[in-house]
């Protein structure tokens, strides 16, 4: 369900929305879209989600587990991260043993991709904005997860010959051909490195609907472990229920 609430709402309004929502047994998972009004604290209101129904995957012990080597494995993961992290899975990309550049150190990404992929073995360089010789980093990167935020920022002649990029990005830039005035790009220049790159995500339509696959996956994930159901028995059904059906003859 969609909670429509009015920005003007208070802080203890909003907080005992998600008090509601945190104690209806028929909802698994909460998500606040952010950016908050400027008078609401984001960080009170998101610790204020129990660590079972955090599907955005940010609290502190779904992250902390997340990078904890040999604890317990995270409710929920982040799911733009995820996302990447499947894509690169999907399509066979080798991870382990790969040098791996992210750009980029958010909450919301940069951090948490960079641990999922050390989980699995490549070797983790992270760039940010006080980085020195960025290019030097970008050359030396098999696999690079720009995030940054900036429009087609990484550019052809910072990517190795046969680089995987993961684009993060989504941003806006003027184009006087399009009926809305711009067009949306990516953090990386995709004409550019495409040239280069041996895999590349465009933007829109690459990492976008994988946040929003991984968001979905993490609302069943919660559901079972709160229910005390066998997720591999819900996957093995969903598995079967989509298996191609041949007529008998």
């Amino acid at each position: 369900c969609i909670e429509r609430v009015d920005e003007k709402i208070t802080e203890e309004e909003l907080l005992q929305v998600v008090k509601e929502l945190a104690e209806d047994e028929n909802v698994h998972g909460i998500l606040v879209q952010l950016p908050l009004p400027k008078h609401i604290n984001e960080h009170r209101v998101l610790k204020s989600i129990p660590v079972q129904k955090d599907v955005d995957g940010f609290s502190a012990l779904n992250i902390g587990n997340l990078v904890m080597r040999g604890g317990s494995p995270p409710l929920a993961r982040p799911c733009t991260p995820w996302g990447c992290i499947e894509l690169l899975k999907r399509y066979n990309i080798p991870i382990e043993g790969k040098n791996a550049v992210v750009l980029g150190r958010s909450n919301i990404v940069g951090m948490p991709v960079a641990a999922m992929l050390q989980e699995l073995n490549a070797t983790v360089t992270i760039c940010h904005s006080r980085t020195k010789n960025l290019q030097s980093h970008l050359l030396r990167a098999d696999i690079i997860v720009a995030a940054v935020g900036k429009a087609e920022y990484v550019k052809g002649d910072m990517i190795k010959p046969g680089a995987t990029v993961i684009d993060v990005g989504i941003n806006s830039k003027p184009d006087k051909t399009r009926k809305r005035g711009y067009r949306l790009v990516g953090d990386v220049d995709y004409a550019e490195a495409k040239q280069k790159a041996g895999a590349i995500t465009p933007v829109p339509g690459g990492v976008g609907p994988m946040t929003i696959a991984m968001l979905l996956k993490n609302t069943v994930n919660l559901c079972c472990s709160n229910n005390n159901i066998d997720i591999s028995q819900v996957e093995a059904q969903a598995k079967a229920a989509t298996a191609p059906s041949y007529p008998a003859y």
